[in-house]
């Protein structure tokens, strides 16, 4: 049964129930990589063949696209002119319809993996919201989606060799960032129509991060949950204040966090300098570490690419793309095996189906189940980083040098012969 915050969130970012679901931030509507509304979405295609549009990006940028009606959002950086811009397309032909420079500032050191554009948007459907590095400071921004700056706004400090990836998210007027680096980490809360802050919280352990929050309402509490800076916590989104912690289990994340409601676990998937996936019991209050850990495996984990739950299953692919499905309440392996080369982007799932994307662009769809179930793959014919999008049964995939919207065109998928 769909709590009401999950009923509350549909009707925020679709706007009627029987409008297609907008993808509006990192991981789409529930920040989760899960997809409700595309029954006739490619399983398996031709780029040649299934190609409604293709569209050169200029620019680099690992950071999804975000798509509200008919208008997309992407952001990119310009490494000769130090520009990092957000750019909106139009989705039906994906036409250019204007591109604004929203900072122009030297570039920061970053992990070969990492771009200077690596932050997914976040849209409310009146505004964007984008977040870059300037210098040594977070950059905030918001534009209508006329590409007019409405505020501009630097709220802390933020250093680490790897580079910037912090992905803005919104809840109840604010636009909530993550500020995890290698000082004074912070998570920081900006109001929506004026970018000034509304509260600021410490963050316990000043290690670098990138993981972007996630909102659920469990037992009638609303928690906002992350891991990052030797921890995973949960906090009130409303005011910032800490409700549990679980100390560890490594020192440096990146993969989000997702939730599954049936069994009300919270899982976890981490990869430096320790490999730990946990699941986690979310119903408990200050130090749980000792408490709330259901389950724990160490053979598996993703350091990069976050996870998906799928009805019963929990799913997650390795950076070496060594991909695994686990029984969800139990922590039963049902099967490790291994996908067409490395991983950056995370899981997507619709229709019962998994979608992985491989950094040399191989999409594997895969059916979980007790048997590894490769469904079909295609090739993108470019390297991509950045995590997929869905809209209206188009998948929406980033590539090194273009973005492509991809539907089904043939009466008969390509399905691979197992």
């Amino acid at each position: 049964m769909i709590s009401r915050l999950f009923l509350l969130i549909a009707l925020i970012f679709t706007g009627h129930a029987t409008a297609a679901e907008n993808w509006p931030g990192w991981r789409g509507p529930r920040g989760d990589g899960t997809v409700l509304d595309a029954p006739n979405l490619s399983v398996a295609f031709s780029v040649g063949e299934d190609t409604v549009w293709k569209t050169a990006i200029p620019g680099i940028g690992h950071a999804s696209p975000v798509i509200w009606g008919d208008r997309i959002f992407l952001v990119s950086a310009d490494a000769t002119t130090l520009a990092r811009s957000l750019l909106c397309l139009d989705r039906t032909s994906g036409k250019i319809i204007w591109s604004e420079v929203v900072l122009e500032a030297p570039l920061e050191e970053i992990h070969r993996l990492n771009s200077h554009a690596s932050s997914t948007p976040v849209t409310d459907g009146e505004t964007v919201y984008v977040s870059f590095l300037d210098e040594a400071g977070m950059f905030v921004a918001a534009y209508d989606f006329e590409g007019k700056e409405l505020w501009r706004a630097k709220p802390g400090t933020f250093s680490s060799k790897h580079g910037y990836c912090s992905c803005p998210i919104l809840w109840n007027g604010k636009v909530i960032i993550n500020g995890d680096h290698d000082g004074d980490a912070y998570l920081v809360a900006l109001d929506q129509k004026t970018g000034e802050t509304i509260w600021k919280t410490d963050r316990p352990n000043k290690t670098r991060s990138y993981c972007t929050p996630i909102i659920r309402e469990i037992d009638g509490r609303v928690q906002m949950l992350l891991s990052g800076s030797l921890s995973v916590t949960s906090y009130n989104p409303d005011t910032g204040e800490q409700l549990w912690i679980i100390d560890g289990p490594t020192e440096q994340f990146v993969a989000s966090l997702v939730y599954h409601e049936q069994h009300k676990l919270l899982f976890l998937t981490c990869g430096f300098p320790q490999k730990h996936i946990l699941a986690i019991r979310p119903d408990g209050s200050g130090n749980v570490t000792k408490t709330h850990i259901a389950w724990r495996d160490t053979v598996g984990a993703s350091y990069v690419p976050s996870p998906i739950v799928i009805g019963d299953y929990f799913i997650v692919v390795a950076d070496n793309g060594v991909a695994s499905c686990f029984i969800a309440a139990t922590g039963e392996r049902l099967w490790r095996e291994r996908l067409p080369g490395g991983h950056s982007a995370s899981i997507l799932t619709a229709n019962g189906l998994t979608y992985f994307i491989s950094d040399e662009g191989i999409v594997s769809v895969v059916k979980p189940g007790p048997t590894f179930d490769v469904v079909a793959q295609s090739e993108m014919g470019e390297k991509v980083s950045a995590s997929p999008a869905v809209y209206d049964n188009q998948l929406f995939i980033r590539g090194e040098k273009h973005l492509f919207c991809l539907a089904q065109k043939k009466a008969e998928p390509k399905v691979v012969e197992r």
